[in-house]
């Protein structure tokens, strides 16, 4: 099965619809699938659910789709660096569902894995548990409350890796691993963006972190520009 697509608009091409749930990878502006999220702002596909850590900043990342209206709904656990995404919220625009980020990681997963549902303490007793399951268990300390998380089913998963071989065996690049793993698992379809495709079998069977049978199309990205969320510099000393 072919894998390597020529650029972003032909490996999303007849993936994309309106209303649709997509997960996308990254964590800040580290891990991002930038072409790939820059074809879906050009397809112009809108009312869709974006399951990510948080929604980029200002015009990056997932704040570029938020300035063209295309997000209807985010399931996020960190939101606190886009003003568009805080204007929207306020103004009743756009729908959020707030998750603790080790919940969200792990219902992204437990999609990845075929499992529907899992109970935790995370959230007890807070505004997280609202609505949800509560269930006693037998824990380390004795009974406890744990509510119920669903995992994550998505209809597309998008997702930023630094190396791939020619079946899609994917290797994350140090942090940028981040969301990246347990985004690209909960997909119907996943889409990846590296830096480089290499022959199969070139890579470290040891250090290889997603198996290609995860992937079902992949584009080469690079090159690259590194953005940094916050320049923060200090007067120099005098010699």
């Amino acid at each position: 099965m072919k894998k390597l697509f020529p650029n972003a608009a032909s490996a999303l091409d007849g993936l994309l619809r309106d209303g649709m749930l997509i997960a996308s990878g990254g964590f800040g502006l580290c891990g991002l699938p930038e072409r790939l999220l820059d074809a879906i702002q050009a397809s112009g596909v809108k009312n869709l659910t974006f399951v990510s850590n948080n929604a980029g900043i200002d015009n990056e990342g997932i704040g570029k789709l938020l300035r063209t209206r295309q997000v209807a709904k985010m399931i996020s656990s960190y939101v606190g660096e886009n003003k568009e995404f805080e204007r929207q919220y306020l103004a009743g625009e756009l729908e959020v569902e707030f998750c603790p980020q080790g919940t969200l990681a792990e219902r992204m997963r437990a999609g990845g894995a075929g499992i529907p549902g899992f109970y935790t303490k995370t959230g007890v007793g807070t505004a997280v548990a609202e609505g949800k399951e509560v269930k006693v268990f037998d824990g380390p300390n004795g009974p406890e409350e744990y509510i119920l998380e669903r995992g994550i089913f998505a209809d597309l998963s998008i997702v930023k890796a630094w190396k791939a071989d020619t079946t899609g065996n994917l290797v994350f690049r140090k942090t940028a691993r981040n969301f990246n793993l347990p985004a690209a698992t909960c997909g119907k379809v996943c889409v990846v963006e590296v830096e480089e495709v290499v022959p199969a079998g070139s890579l470290d069977p040891d250090c290889i972190h997603l198996p290609g049978v995860y992937v079902q199309r992949m584009i080469v990205g690079a090159p690259y520009d590194k953005k940094i969320e916050f320049v923060t510099t200090r007067p120099r000393e005098t010699a």
